[in-house]
């Protein structure tokens, strides 16, 4: 089977495309293949699965975790439709703070990417969604954070005007306000140079 990745308008944030065999018993579909993604450059090893049921309207994110917990994401849509969206926290990215977001539906053989580095969050345009992501890093309630889902300086165009969003979800602080530790890899590497002199 065959995969298409497609690099979105943020750097490391792919859209991933299987090829799908169907009949009259259903579809067979591969989700992923480590050579596949491997030689893509989507290499940290996926560690978690997580499984969500949401009803329409709602809305989860956006989350991430500080390193060295810091997840990356495989997103797929087992059931129903979804936005889905993340932001860029490292810091010194030419795209920080910028969004980029897709929809993945159970309609079509697509995922989302999204490395380490990215807050995400997605919402349910269906009356009922599964979605289904794997982790590059475990949960760690000790090292999870977030911002508010409508914060106005990032800006991401939800396609629902008044999701239901969770106690906690509602409570998180704006993203000027948002505890970053992220860092983008070229700063590493100049700061690297600095003490090499």
């Amino acid at each position: 089977m065959a995969f298409r990745f497609r690099h979105l308008e943020i750097p490391g944030v792919i859209l991933i495309e299987s090829e799908v065999f169907a009949d009259t018993r259903g579809f067979l579909m591969e989700a992923y293949k480590h050579s596949a993604f491997h030689q893509a450059g989507i290499r940290e090893p996926f560690v978690q699965m997580n499984h969500t049921h949401s009803t329409r309207g709602i809305l989860r994110g956006l989350h991430y975790q500080h390193p060295p917990f810091t997840q990356g994401k495989l997103v797929h849509v087992a059931r129903g439709e979804i936005f889905d969206a993340a932001v860029d926290l490292r810091v010194g990215s030419l795209t920080y703070a910028k969004w980029v977001g897709c929809l993945l539906s159970d309609r079509n053989p697509r995922l989302m990417y999204i490395p380490p580095g990215f807050a995400h969050g997605f919402c349910t345009l269906s009356k009922k969604a599964d979605v289904v992501y794997l982790a590059t890093a475990e949960y760690s309630p000790a090292y999870e954070a977030g911002f508010l889902w409508n914060d106005k300086d990032v800006g991401i165009r939800w396609p629902i005007q008044h999701p239901t969003v969770s106690e906690r979800d509602a409570g998180l602080p704006p993203f000027r306000k948002a505890d970053i530790r992220f860092v983008h890899p070229s700063n590493d590497a100049r700061r690297d140079t600095g003490r090499a002199r």
